[in-house]
């Protein structure tokens, strides 16, 4: 190869490196993550835990990963044994009320036995300081120790 073509060739490369990096780089840090829970098209989206339809608003969940993902769930339990299981990188975490319309962040979430659930995990969502409400890492610590599906 002649020296002015190796030469045309390799500006060519940094040229075209030096672009597909500033467009990596515009899109990293000009996309921004929700602030508060993403809509959800009940009975058309799947728990990312279990995979059933997300259709019961009132037990509800959503995960913001910080690399921009939103996972929904259909069981406050499913969204809890995700943590457990894939230990992803949190942005933030929303979950339904049991009895009013309402989205409650991580930090304020408290949970409760109620008889049934989709999953079975049988936890309902309130405030924190609702009579006998357990606190996140209580809630977290009982769905690591249950016995999962198909283990003996």
């Amino acid at each position: 190869m002649a020296r002015s073509a190796r030469w045309k060739w390799l500006v060519g490369l940094a040229l075209g490196v030096t672009v597909a990096l500033a467009l990596v780089i515009i899109v990293r840090f000009t996309q921004r993550l929700p602030s508060g829970p993403v809509l959800i098209v009940w009975d058309r989206e799947a728990c990312a835990e279990c995979h059933m339809h997300v259709g019961e608003p009132r037990f509800a969940a959503q995960l913001q990963t910080k690399d921009g993902a939103v996972w929904n769930f259909d069981d406050p339990g499913c969204l809890l044994h995700y943590l457990a299981t894939r230990k992803p990188d949190v942005h933030a975490m929303y979950f339904r009320h049991l009895r009013e319309d309402r989205w409650l962040s991580r930090g304020v979430v408290g949970f409760i036995a109620v008889e049934a659930t989709s999953m079975g995990y049988n936890l309902g969502v309130v405030e924190s300081g609702a009579p006998g409400a357990l606190s996140f890492d209580a809630a977290q610590a009982l769905i690591e120790a249950r016995p999962q599906r198909g283990a003996e």
